[in-house]
């Protein structure tokens, strides 16, 4: 049994799930469909979660919404009038009209369950899609499917004892889950991190025991570095799940890092397929122990979202204590730190940027002044993680060389280099400006076929 999970590019329009459909058709093993909201049809489009999140600041700031309404409705109205199930649209428009008049513990529990109803309405109108299509099909709410989640609005983690519910739901009929959110205790709905329809794949698949989860976007593989960034990368056959970790951390977003810790725990295979190109075999995430090394490198990715404070203190090593007076101050303004690489004089806490903002910084370092007493304090916005990840790094000789020597031949400027204690991953911190450049040269170093379109 297949637990598919279809993204919002491949559910984004009609004529986008008249390829789902033909999907779900072509393989009998295809039992649970986990769908997105409805995706861009452009590249200057809006997501329908987008709209529905404007909604709910509308809705939070006193606004008219009937605007609003009209063009949510209107993404819809395109998808049921292709299949001909308008008669949908009336209890789609009666959920919208109704989302303000619930109650909610808060703001933050609001946005969460506005957002949410972009799989859900999806969801109730691709089960009416398919049985119009012949194919017998059922809408299953994550409240019946057993999906318990934390008590965090929109940051929500999958509960325990959630699994041995999931593992009494029947496959005779195809179920058809919304993805991105579950429910809490109390009964209230709670979305993933944004892109956690993969996670709710990823759970389903754990919970049935599925033989392999379907992961379908609108790429035909996961490729060795960005399209964007390298010209017709080498596309990537099989990884391990701790390889696809720590890309999918450092920058690859075809598929969310955090999707793959169900599937992990229960050891199920991951094949990530273009909804476009269904008939290529896509790529394969697999544990360590099937994969047969025959490169140091897999992949190689870069994020700019990340910002760092740079510390300096004489004989910062040997006083006691001091790190911990720099968590403490972290923990006190709620903030988290990426990564801490250090020397005997230097410190350097590389942040998420995502998570600060200006007073913050600004709050985090007077306190880190007055308490540790730093002899220079700075921020350094301008910084780029580099990840060149692989089960082969610690197994061939002279990697690290392969993947420097390039970057002083280009000039390109080492900020930070870390050797990942997972053994597989090796960082690399640049300028924002050159992160591209070094990713180019760093992928010329390891792929002999640069510019070459190789079929997998």
């Amino acid at each position: 049994m297949k637990v598919v999970k279809f993204g919002g590019s491949s559910v984004a329009n009609g004529e986008q799930i008249e390829k789902v459909v033909n999907i779900i058709r072509a393989d009998a093993e295809r039992r649970v469909i986990v769908v997105s909201a409805p995706g861009k049809r452009t590249d200057e489009d809006v997501k329908v979660t987008d709209l529905l999140l404007k909604y709910a600041h509308l809705i939070l700031s006193y606004a008219p919404v009937d605007n609003i309404i009209a063009e949510i409705m209107a993404r819809y109205a395109q998808i049921a009038h292709r299949f001909g199930v308008v008669g949908e649209l009336v209890a789609i428009r009666k959920t919208l009209v109704d989302l303000p008049q619930h109650q909610y513990p808060n703001s933050e529990y609001l946005i969460a369950a506005f957002t949410a109803h972009g799989e859900k309405l999806n969801a109730l109108l691709i089960t009416a899609v398919l049985n119009k299509s012949g194919v017998a099909a059922r809408y299953v709410d994550p409240r019946e499917a057993g999906i318990l989640v934390t008590d965090e609005p929109r940051n929500a983690r999958i509960l325990s004892q959630s699994y041995a519910q999931i593992a009494q739901l029947s496959t005779t009929e195809i179920l058809v889950v919304p993805g991105f959110f579950g429910y809490t205790k109390a009964g209230c709905i709670a979305t993933f991190a944004r892109g956690g329809s993969d996670i709710t794949g990823s759970i389903l698949a754990r919970g049935l025991q599925a033989d392999l989860y379907e992961n379908f976007t609108d790429v035909d593989a996961i490729y060795t570095a960005n399209p964007h960034v390298v010209v017709n990368p080498v596309p990537i056959a099989k990884i391990t799940y701790r390889e696809m970790r720590e890309l999918a951390y450092a920058g690859f977003s075809v598929f969310h890092d955090e999707a793959l810790i169900p599937a992990i725990e229960g050891r199920i295979h991951v094949n990530i397929k273009n909804t476009n190109h269904p008939d290529l075999p896509g790529t394969l995430i697999v544990p360590e122990s099937e994969m047969e090394l025959t490169t140091s490198v897999t992949g190689i990715a870069s994020s700019n979202h990340f910002i760092a404070l740079y510390l300096h203190r004489y004989l910062l090593n040997k006083e006691f204590g001091f790190t911990l007076k720099i968590l403490n101050i972290l923990y006190r303004y709620g903030v988290s730190y990426e990564h801490m690489p250090s020397g005997i004089d230097d410190l350097t806490i590389i942040f998420d940027s995502n998570q600060l903002d200006n007073e913050t910084m600004e709050l985090i370092a007077t306190a880190i002044q007055a308490e540790v007493v730093p002899d220079t304090l700075q921020w350094v916005p301008d910084y780029a993680i580099i990840m060149v990840v692989g089960e082969g790094l610690s197994q061939y000789i002279g990697t690290l060389e392969r993947i420097i020597a390039p970057l002083a031949a280009s000039n390109v400027g080492l900020q930070m280099i870390n050797k990942g204690a997972s053994r597989i991953s090796i960082m690399i911190g640049v300028h924002e400006s050159e992160a591209d450049l070094a990713v180019q040269q760093i992928y010329a170093s390891f792929f002999s076929n640069v510019g070459k379109k190789v079929a997998i």
